[in-house]
């Protein structure tokens, strides 16, 4: 190994996040690792917090410490969405099965992707931010105004991004998490929101959802649509971890849904 030949330019890793300089005696072993310049096994581990290097990864810059706050006030709300949603359901799905742990987080990352309460919702959500800040009148042309996009492999948008298009009223839960984090500074997106909570419900005929507040904040923090939709799932995941656990444990007699209740026209009566 020692005598081995200095690697061709062409098998260099080129990354602008990440650097790594091999052991002197395995090329394959890493010495020194450093993200953004920051020496993580030699600096950053046991002194910065999980979301200061979940910031490094996707940005360029460390953050200020309001923004961590935000980031990790947010990180905390989204960490589980609880089994009523889907992505989590499909965890538990997994796990009651006996299906392997990666399955699981699969089946999470999968059903939770999408635009209407995923991570795609996410995503259009910022979008909508970034073309038209905090104008009630704009979002309610939303839709018509995005129809030119370009095409795209989720379906067509049905609402307006940001809001439950089955909700009857704004969540207390949201509404908390909304004073919680135009509190700790998140940024005037999300001050302007929290102050103009039950008007943009109003506008939109539809209440704001947990997925509406992250996308506010995400964008207040700086970050793209693509960055957004990204960091949602995965914050996401521990929730479906953990469902995805404890059903793997209690097994499916105690599956906490009731059984699925079809059309009775079109389903035979079971026999005495």
């Amino acid at each position: 190994m020692a005598n081995a030949p200095a690697p061709s330019p062409k098998d260099l890793i080129h990354t602008a996040i990440w650097q790594e300089t091999p052991e002197a005696d395995n090329p394959f072993a890493t010495n020194t690792a450093r993200c953004r310049g920051y020496d993580v096994h030699g600096a950053m581990v046991g002194q910065a917090r999980w979301v200061q290097m979940l910031w490094l990864l996707m940005r360029p810059e460390l953050p200020t410490g309001a923004e961590l706050d935000v980031l990790e006030a947010l990180a905390v709300a989204l960490a589980n969405p609880g089994p009523r949603d889907p992505s989590v359901h499909a965890a538990m799905c997994a796990g009651v099965g006996g299906s392997p742990a990666a399955s699981a987080l699969i089946a999470a990352l999968a059903v939770g992707a999408g635009r209407n309460g995923g991570a795609r919702e996410v995503h259009d959500a910022m979008t909508m931010w970034r073309r038209c800040g905090p104008d009630l009148a704009a979002w309610q042309g939303y839709l018509a105004a995005s129809a030119d996009d370009p095409v795209e492999i989720f379906p067509d948008r049905a609402h307006v991004p940001g809001f439950d298009a089955h909700g009857a009223g704004t969540p207390l839960s949201v509404r908390q998490c909304a004073a919680a984090l135009a509190g700790l500074g998140a940024g005037p997106g999300t001050s302007w929101l929290h102050a103009n909570l039950d008007q943009a419900a109003a506008a939109v005929g539809l209440p704001l959802s947990m997925i509406g507040l992250a996308a506010c904040v995400l964008h207040d923090l700086g970050f793209s649509p693509d960055e957004g939709e990204m960091l949602c799932l995965l914050l996401r995941l521990p929730g479906a971890a953990a469902h995805a656990l404890e059903q793997q444990t209690v097994g499916f007699k105690q599956f906490p849904f009731y059984r699925l209740e079809l059309d009775p026209a079109a389903t035979p009566k079971e026999a005495a």
